[in-house]
Parts: structure tokens; C-alpha cells; sequence
């Protein structure tokens, strides 16, 4: 397992940097209103379809949810882009026994109310208009080793490009509770009726 070597003023300015180059490749980039609870760190899950959805971890990190940014990848990816290890990278190898390390690692980071971690709880990359969003076993093992106060949220992204030549990001949050009050099977359930109104309010997004 790679831990995270996170440098403050290099985490920082990457996420200026990756402000503008989000603005150059985007119309727009909208957050809906969202606030998280204070005194607690976040779990942040996302859904997975693009490269792009680390960045947008980052993004909504330093400059919505306010919380020291640190992401979940795997472990070659990791590797062959080690310089993301210094903006608060750890890595994660699927059916390896450093995995279970891994998501201790992750819930040791959430004993901190200042920090967030962004996992992709689909363990792949699955379309932005998947209906149903699957969550990989891990993610029970890695709330039920959080011993602070934890707030769970999950992040839908959605694309659309309307009257645009760039596409314009839509970022959807919802308060899927408080790390260990919540039992899995209802926070999966709970993940997948927070899906469907992303889906349904961006049908109907203004533009």
C-alpha cells in the first residue's frame, strides 16, 4: 500500500490549477446548495464515469466543503501517477491482502474532522447514466473502522451540454448520514434514492 504524502501548499495550488483547467474544458461547473456538517470529516462517494471525477473530488474539497483533500485510487494508477501521491493520493489494490491496510488506512484519515476522503465506491468506471449505482462490500469495512465523527455524502456528477459546444458538470450532494448509524443495506438504498433525484432534478435543470 502507497500512503498518502500529502504536501499543503502543493494540494493547494493543484486545486487553483485544476480550477482553471476545469474552467477551460467545461461550460460551466455547477454545485447544488449543499452544507456539510461542521466538527465532522467526510466520507465523500462518487460516482465513477470519467478521469475527470477525482478532479471534481478535488474541486468540491477545497472550494465547497472545506476539508483537506485525500482520494482513494488503485494502486498501479498510483504508481504510473505518482506525483497525485503529494496531493493526498493512497492506493488501494482490489483482492490483494493490503486491502483491507488500505481501508483502515482511509478510516484513520476520517478520525479527523478537518479531512475528506473520495472513494468510487463502484470500484470501476460505470456511465453517468447508469440508474442504479452498485457499492462495493469494502466501503462497510472501511465506516465501520471510522472513530470519529464522519459525515457521509454522496456526490452524483452528470453531464449535459444543452445550448453549448463544452459540456457543463452538474454536481449533485446528499447527506447520507453519520458514519456507523446507518447499516449498510440502508445507506446502499439510501445512495441509490439520492441517484434517482439527481436524475430526475436534472431532467429538469434549468439552462
Amino acid at each position: 500500500m502507497i500512503p498518502a504524502r500529502r504536501v499543503t501548499w502543493m494540494s493547494n495550488w493543484f486545486a487553483k490549477y485544476m480550477r482553471y483547467r476545469m474552467r477551460k474544458a467545461f461550460n460551466q461547473v455547477v454545485v447544488m446548495p449543499f452544507e456539510p456538517k461542521p466538527g465532522h470529516s467526510i466520507l465523500l462517494l462518487c460516482n465513477h464515469f470519467s478521469w475527470w471525477d477525482g478532479f471534481f473530488g478535488n474541486y468540491l474539497a477545497y472550494w465547497h466543503l472545506k476539508r483537506k483533500l485525500y482520494i482513494m485510487m488503485q494502486h498501479d494508477h498510483l504508481e504510473k501517477r505518482w506525483l497525485f501521491n503529494y496531493f493526498g493520493g493512497f492506493s488501494i489494490e482490489k483482492g490483494s491482502r493490503e486491502m483491507i491496510e488500505s481501508l483502515q488506512y482511509a478510516a484513520g484519515l476520517l478520525n479527523d474532522p478537518q479531512n475528506l476522503v473520495v472513494v468510487f465506491p463502484q470500484g470501476e468506471l460505470i456511465s453517468n447514466h447508469a440508474i442504479e449505482v452498485t457499492i462495493e462490500r469494502g466501503i462497510d469495512k472501511l465506516i465501520k473502522n471510522i472513530k470519529g465523527p464522519c459525515q457521509v455524502v454522496y456526490s452524483c456528477v452528470l453531464i449535459d451540454y444543452f445550448e453549448s459546444l463544452k459540456p457543463s458538470a452538474y454536481i449533485h450532494l446528499f447527506d447520507c448520514g453519520v458514519a456507523g448509524q446507518v447499516p449498510f443495506d440502508e445507506l446502499v438504498k439510501n445512495i441509490n434514492i439520492c441517484h434517482q433525484q439527481a436524475l430526475a432534478a436534472q431532467v429538469n435543470m434549468e439552462h
